[in-house]
């Protein structure tokens, strides 16, 4: 079942930091990225890529398998809303 309008994973990340109280600076240092690269996943405007992921599993918990599908789930919900140019057409097969 596909999830509607999935968050970014930016948003879990910022309410856990929140909830721990765990300011942004303390955050970026142990997950080892400047505070820029954390402020721009938190407020979405950078995805969370494989080794942001690992980096997630090991300091905040969860799996970067999830982490991975979580983006990967918004960004499939992002691309929906627009359509693809130029259009892509189904493969038409030829039967031998």
């Amino acid at each position: 079942m596909e999830m509607f309008n999935p968050p970014h994973p930016g948003e879990s990340i910022k309410s856990e930091l929140e909830e721990l109280k765990i300011p942004v600076a303390t955050a970026a240092k142990s997950l080892g990225v400047t505070r820029q690269q954390l402020y721009r996943v938190l407020r979405g405007d950078s995805a969370i890529t494989p080794e942001m992921a690992m980096r997630l599993e090991k300091s905040l918990g969860g799996t970067a398998r999830l982490w991975l599908a979580m983006q990967a789930a918004y960004d499939l919900w992002q691309l929906k809303k627009v359509k693809l140019k130029p259009a892509p057409k189904k493969l038409q097969l030829n039967a031998a």
